[in-house]
């Protein structure tokens, strides 16, 4: 009797220190979540249990663009933030400590031209002297710069009303602005507010957008297991968004409202391979240029404030083969 007490307690002792080993071993990230198709491997992470078999616990915080989760992020709420390459290439000017350790989505039909055709609008032409409603300074204003200059619209011949992501589709239905450009699902939810009204304008290849995970150097010194632990989370989520796009397609539906052929269109819209590569750092490099050119940024000492942004050493670590950037 004596032995099998024993024997009891020794096993009880060892399913005690695993238990507490496995504690130990669990980490926690607060996350800033960008609410749009952009985050979709974050919402499979989450849906489908991969930061919890990863051993991390991700506490997800909503927010309604890359700004606003960069802004929760430079609080201090969060250690990781989900944005635009943009909102790394304004704020690297002023902050020397930023890095984006990884891209989780590239685009170049994230964020669209919306215009009313009670407002003359039909073709790209007509969007000269016309209101133009986009966020200032924000990726959806580089990309109406773009898309004027590619249709040889000057961007003085458009009069640009600054909007809240919130204030877009009230402000097409009142006629406030003739047009407005702006990411997804807000895109979306606008043209489907005007019915017959809205439109569509083209929308060329004149900017990819590369949605990714911003960060700083001291969480990357201070909690390298846990964002490695969110990189293998997300590259199984990658895979599966690949292998199951039906599966995915339910994970839109369920996070954003939208219909399964709406959710099956951003699926074809996005790239949504975990990765860091060349054209990353050439987009910045103009947007670096533009800011400049519209007074968003003053210029910053330091030849190389780009490349101490782009961090790819963890995402290396993860999955090698992710990462192609020139050395």
């Amino acid at each position: 009797m004596i032995a099998v007490l024993r024997l009891s307690l020794r096993v009880a002792t060892g399913w005690f220190i695993a238990l507490h080993a496995g504690m130990a071993a669990s980490e926690t990230l607060n996350l800033a979540v960008s609410h749009g198709p952009v985050s979709l491997a974050i919402y499979v992470a989450a849906a489908d249990g991969l930061f919890d078999k990863e051993g991390l616990t991700v506490k997800q915080l909503d927010c309604s663009s890359g700004r606003d989760c960069f802004r929760l992020m430079a609080e201090g709420a969060a250690e990781i933030a989900t944005a635009a390459e943009l909102v790394a290439t304004l704020n690297s000017f002023a902050r020397q400590d930023l890095a984006m350790i990884a891209t989780i989505s590239t685009s170049s039909q994230q964020i669209k031209l919306v215009g009313r055709r009670s407002a003359g609008i039909t073709l790209p032409a007509h969007l000269a002297g016309k209101r133009v409603g986009t966020v200032p300074g924000s990726s959806a204003q580089y990309f109406l710069d773009s898309w004027l200059l590619f249709h040889d619209i000057g961007p003085q011949q458009i009069k640009m009303v600054g909007l809240a992501p919130e204030q877009f589709t009230a402000s097409l239905q009142r006629a406030e602005v003739d047009a407005v450009a702006i990411w997804e699902p807000v895109a979306s939810n606008a043209l489907s507010a005007l019915g017959t009204d809205g439109l569509l304008l083209p929308t060329p290849r004149v900017y990819t957008q590369h949605f990714g995970l911003i960060t700083t150097h001291g969480v990357i010194a201070s909690q390298e297991a846990a964002l490695l632990k969110l990189l293998r989370a997300l590259v199984r989520a990658e895979r599966l968004i690949a292998d199951d796009p039906a599966r995915a397609g339910q994970v839109l539906m369920a996070r954003l409202g939208y219909s399964a052929a709406s959710a099956q269109a951003q699926l074809k819209e996005h790239d949504f391979r975990i990765r860091l590569d060349q054209s990353l750092v050439s987009t910045m490099s103009s947007q670096s240029r533009w800011a400049l050119r519209e007074h968003y940024a003053k210029p910053a000492t330091g030849a190389n404030r780009l490349a101490n942004v782009v961090q790819p050493a963890m995402l290396r670590k993860v999955a090698p083969n992710a990462v192609a950037l020139a050395r």
